[in-house]
C-alpha cells in the first residue's frame, strides 16, 4: 500500500510489540474523524509482518484500515474496538467516504 505505508517493516520491535502498538492506537481512533482505506493483503497477515507465514496461508483479500488524521499508523479493522468499526461502517453507509474501494459494505 502506498498511502500511509500500512505494511511498514518491523525493525527493532518484535512482531508482537508492533501489533500491540496498532491495537493500542486503534483504541485512540475517533470514528467521527478517522480516515479509512482499503488494500489487498494476505488475509492471515493483514499487516504483512510475519516472515514465516506458510504458503498455504498466503491467500489474499481486501482488508480495511483506519487511522486518526494526525497519525501515520493505519490499524486493520480487526484490531479496532467493535464499536469503532461499527461507527466507521455507518459513516461509509451514509456515503461519507468517496472511495470506490470501500464498496465492501454492499457485500
Amino acid at each position: 500500500m502506498s498511502e500511509g505505508n500500512v505494511n511498514k517493516t518491523v525493525d527493532e520491535l518484535t512482531i508482537e510489540q508492533w501489533l500491540q502498538i496498532r491495537k493500542e492506537e486503534g483504541r485512540k481512533i475517533d470514528p467521527k474523524i478517522a480516515e479509512v482505506i482499503c488494500d489487498r493483503v494476505y488475509v492471515a497477515d493483514p499487516y504483512d509482518v510475519d516472515p514465516d507465514l506458510p504458503e498455504e496461508c498466503k491467500c489474499s483479500g481486501r482488508a480495511y484500515f483506519a487511522r486518526s488524521p494526525d497519525s501515520d499508523i493505519w490499524v486493520w479493522f480487526g484490531d479496532l474496538p467493535d464499536e469503532t468499526a461499527r461507527r466507521l461502517r455507518e459513516r461509509a453507509d451514509s456515503g461519507e467516504f468517496n472511495d470506490e474501494s470501500l464498496d465492501w459494505l454492499d457485500e
